[in-house]
């Protein structure tokens, strides 16, 4: 079995503030480690799950964050970005058996995470088809892109009920809820049991409940906290620009949703 992990951090348990979450801040290093425990915690339950080969992306920020020397032996990691329109989801192939999102977050325009953001903290909302999108809806459509279902998530209580609405059938795992600039969480110790736990639950009896079809259309709707952010992304092909802070892409080829994203919030 081939499972691939995607790996954030504002998801992960007792994160709160922006200072923990970007490098060189004062509290970036303890919850550098939290990150690194939980994606520990995933492959070891992959592992206890029969995975013989486990590929992480370090898809945090400077995608550079995992501390390295803590992974187990028989898991690879992708570390930077290397411009790929799969971005989060990059190594991902059709060769995979499962995927696996630790510490994500809820979408920009949600009020479950003090964090809340959609790629950047440009963006003000990101809908697909008319549905508020978040980082998850636009990886977890890139896995189903590739065959490939999406049978886990741990993060934020909003996060995590956004994911059950796009995939009933995967496992969830809640470690936060947020209220205004404040989080409620479950202790860090127990988030990586309960992520070394719900990852093996899942891959051993889950994944054929966790199939997700793609549209056969994809209508893109950025909405940016700048009008001048918008207008300087306004000129990738086949946008369009209704509002002022506004872009729209429409296509039936998902890449090509994902090549526009990936060009449009750089």
């Amino acid at each position: 079995m081939k499972v691939f992990i995607s790996a954030d951090i504002e998801g992960s348990a007792a994160i709160t503030t922006w200072d923990e979450v970007h490098k060189g801040r004062a509290g970036y290093q303890e919850f550098r480690e939290q990150m690194t425990a939980e994606v520990v915690a995933a492959c070891e339950g992959a592992r206890a799950a029969g995975a013989t080969d486990i590929l992480i992306k370090d898809a945090h920020e400077s995608g550079c964050n995992v501390i390295v020397s803590r992974l187990p032996d028989y898991a690879r990691i992708v570390r930077a970005w290397s411009g790929h329109p799969y971005v989060m989801m990059f190594g991902l192939d059709s060769s995979y058996d499962a995927a696996l999102f630790i510490g994500y977050h809820d979408a920009a325009g949600s009020d479950t995470n003090p964090l809340a953001h959609t790629m950047n903290e440009r963006i003000a909302r990101l809908s697909i088809n008319g549905e508020l999108a978040s980082e998850f809806t636009v990886n977890a459509y890139t896995a189903a892109l590739n065959g490939v279902p999406p049978v886990f998530l741990s993060g934020d209580r909003g996060i995590c009920a956004a994911a059950k609405r796009l995939v009933p059938g995967m496992k969830t795992i809640a470690l936060s809820e947020g209220f205004g600039r404040a989080t409620m969480s479950v202790a860090p110790s127990k988030a990586v049991r309960m992520i070394r736990e719900g990852v093996e639950e899942a891959l051993t009896e889950g994944r054929s409940q966790c199939a997700l079809t793609l549209p056969d259309r994809f209508e893109v709707e950025l909405e940016f906290n700048n009008a001048s952010d918008a207008y300087r992304s306004s000129f990738y092909p086949g946008v369009e620009h209704p509002k002022p802070c506004m872009l729209r892409f429409v296509s039936n080829d998902y890449f090509e949703v994902l090549r526009a994203i990936r060009f449009i919030t750089v």
